[in-house]
């Protein structure tokens, strides 16, 4: 990295510092207008920054808009950003006097040896193990915008506190945030779920949350696909099959499934067994391959199965939203035990 772009955002480590000190930024601007709101974490991320807040209210459209008021107030004082250290029973009091039961949650956890370490702006603190700007005045205040407010659990963990989660994004550059916006909104113009709506290819409805019904117009594209993915495959070579959409219990511990993804699985009692929706063709396939010995010579078989497969993704609490997913040529199989050619084999061939 030139010394030149040092301070830009072609810089990732400056980017992140960047949305790091933004999100103390939106703490502090939320402090000042809601002393009562408890502060958890407030990271980086990929795109942006986010705070997570209890509050006793709910965070509306123009509740952000005043938060994003006092944030380019903040930047306009230019604060300086001071780093101290606290040992930990000093660490645990300074947040306990400050009403803060996140942070000290947060303090009991860390490690006996860790250095606890707190970020200054102003009249605001947050515990923080940083980096962050060396002041306020470095964040452009007319190039924020908070995008954004979600339920999160604390921690991530259903059974605890849920949290609200202010979304932001911030840029060096006025055009650059214009420009970042105008392509959110582009997406949201070609967002599936708007135009399945609008073109008639599919509903969806409260009785089956994030399980699509596709209508008359989504079904003749549907079956165009699924006609062109099995031309593909055809000329490849590959047979197909169908396997069963619910298995036991039995072979989703043989693949590993039942004890790393439970959570994410549609489960169910018959006759006194456990079973599950499938969440991926794979398994089934292999029963397939081991119902009858092969010869090397038959090898490799190729054999594919458009397979509707189901699993429970957490998106946003409180509701959890199931996402169905149909897999087409992703569930295309080559087994041959010789893995190194025949994953060569498989890339050459993907549809």
């Amino acid at each position: 990295m030139s010394e030149e772009n040092k301070y830009t955002f072609e810089n990732e480590e400056y980017r992140r510092t960047y949305w790091h000190t933004c999100s103390h930024v939106l703490a502090q601007a939320v402090k000042r207008l809601h002393p009562e709101v408890k502060l958890a974490i407030g990271p980086s991320i990929e795109n942006g920054f986010y705070y997570d807040l209890d509050a006793p209210f709910a965070f509306t459209p123009e509740d952000l808009a005043e938060i994003e008021g006092e944030m380019r107030k903040i930047c306009k004082e230019k604060l300086k950003l001071e780093r101290f250290e606290l040992p930990r029973e000093e660490a645990l009091q300074y947040m306990e006097e400050r009403q803060e039961p996140y942070k000290v949650e947060l303090i009991n956890d860390l490690p006996a040896d860790a250095h606890i370490s707190f970020y200054k702006q102003g009249e605001f603190v947050d515990l923080c193990a940083g980096p962050h700007l060396d002041s306020t005045g470095r964040i452009k205040g007319n190039a924020i915008k908070l995008t954004a407010c979600n339920a999160a659990y604390w921690r991530g963990d259903s059974n605890r506190q849920t949290l609200q989660r202010i979304y932001g994004m911030a840029f060096p550059k006025k055009e650059e945030l214009d420009a970042y916006l105008e392509r959110i909104e582009e997406a949201k113009r070609r967002d599936h779920r708007k135009l399945g709506k609008e073109l008639g290819l599919f509903m969806m409805t409260e009785e089956g949350p994030g399980f699509p019904f596709f209508l008359p117009k989504g079904m003749v594209l549907k079956n165009t696909l699924i006609d062109y993915w099995r031309q593909c495959h055809k000329r490849y070579g590959y047979v197909e099959i169908s396997t069963p959409i619910i298995l036991n219990r039995e072979l989703w511990h043989r693949s590993g499934h039942w004890d790393h993804y439970k959570q994410n699985m549609y489960t169910t009692v018959i006759d006194d067994e456990d079973f599950a929706i499938k969440p991926m063709n794979c398994p089934g396939g292999m029963l397939v391959y081991a119902s009858e010995p092969h010869s090397y010579r038959d090898l490799p078989l190729r054999v594919g199965e458009l397979g509707l497969v189901h699993r429970h993704d957490l998106r946003r609490p409180p509701r959890p939203v199931p996402r169905p997913l149909l897999h087409a040529g992703r569930r295309a199989h080559l087994h041959d035990p010789r893995a190194d050619e025949r994953r060569d084999q498989e890339r050459r061939e993907a549809v």
